[in-house]
């Protein structure tokens, strides 16, 4: 059968900015309670201390010559000392025999204490993704100065719709969060892969280039997001896609025919999507599209359109006459 040149597709799909719905601490009610969840979710409500040494740096350890060290961490810099999800790791200043600084030692859950024989040290302290480093001198007497360090960080909670306000499941869904920054050959540095909807992701404060798939075609948007320090962000997209189940049908509202192989084509020709079975289902960014299904060496096709938030059903009707009619049917309807 030969298919008809068809004019160019329109989409409001993938590259273009996302429409995001953003709740975060400007919503009085909300501020606090978000501000725990995202410091809390998901970490060991713990706290070690580990007494270590470098002889490269500092020679033999003993009890007279260890040092008491304490550490906190603020969010911002008016907060509070955070009591939970900071892992703290202690490194010699001098690279080991691999390149790397040694790591000495390491505590878990607010505040931190370590035993430190006088020297110089790099101390991290990291919330999530978010984190910061700097030197820290531990001298043979006098006093050794509290180590706070402010993270300047926050929270980030993805989720997305369908159209205006149709929930997609969540496994369905995934997002990968970018650096703002695009690099000299034109791509992103990847910060978080991956991301599970309605999960918290703790960075630092900035912004970030958000990318979101529904499904595995072509519904996919991306927006900048703002994560703002001492806040947690929820950030709800707006797909402009919608859930398909395609059906190469006798009748009209018939039984599905079985070992159908199907192509979905743009109205220019070319393959967004290739599969076979009686009613396989595919997500598919807003737009103009050629269903054809090949069955018994046989081939029918059927143009359709997608519309943002409408889960429909695609029939394929074995008279092809009918399948012309149909269409125009529903394009009198639209």
């Amino acid at each position: 059968m030969r298919m008809p040149p068809r004019p160019a597709p329109h989409f409001g799909i993938a590259v273009s900015v996302a429409i995001v719905t953003l709740v975060s601490s400007f919503v009085p009610a909300r501020a606090q309670e978000s501000l725990d969840s995202f410091s809390q979710i998901g970490t060991p409500l713990k706290s070690g201390k580990l007494t270590s040494f470098n002889p490269i740096v500092t020679g033999e350890a003993t009890p007279a010559n260890l040092r008491d060290v304490t550490c906190e961490a603020l969010l911002t810099k008016d907060g509070s000392p955070m009591q939970h999800g900071l892992t703290w790791r202690v490194f010699s200043p001098i690279p080991g025999a691999d390149g790397k600084l040694p790591l000495l030692a390491t505590s878990e859950g607010g505040s931190a204490a370590f035993q430190l024989v006088p020297g110089e040290y790099f101390v991290n302290v990291a919330f999530g993704r978010a984190g910061a480093t700097k030197k820290l001198l531990v001298p043979a007497d006098g006093d050794v100065d509290k180590q706070v360090m402010v993270l300047d960080a926050g929270g980030i909670m993805l989720n997305a719709v369908s159209g205006s306000d149709v929930r997609i499941p969540p496994k369905e869904l995934s997002f990968s969060i970018f650096a703002a920054e695009v690099r000299e050959d034109g791509e992103r540095n990847l910060v978080v892969p991956e991301v599970k909807p309605n999960s918290v992701v703790r960075l630092n404060a900035g912004t970030y280039h958000v990318v979101s798939d529904y499904g595995t075609v072509n519904a996919v948007i991306r927006a900048d997001i703002q994560v703002e320090a001492g806040k947690l962000t929820r950030a709800t997209i707006q797909h402009r896609a919608a859930k398909l189940t395609l059906k190469l049908v006798s009748e009209a509202g018939g039984e599905a025919i079985a070992d159908t192989a199907w192509s979905i084509l743009t109205s220019s020709g070319d393959t967004v999507s290739e599969s076979v079975g009686a009613f396989p289902t595919l997500v598919l960014a807003e737009g103009s599209y050629i269903a054809v299904a090949r069955n018994k060496n046989r081939i029918y096709q059927r143009d359709f359109a997608v519309k943002a938030g409408v889960n429909t059903d695609v029939e394929v009707l074995l008279d092809e006459n009918a399948n012309e009619q149909k269409a125009a049917a529903e394009d009198v309807v639209d």
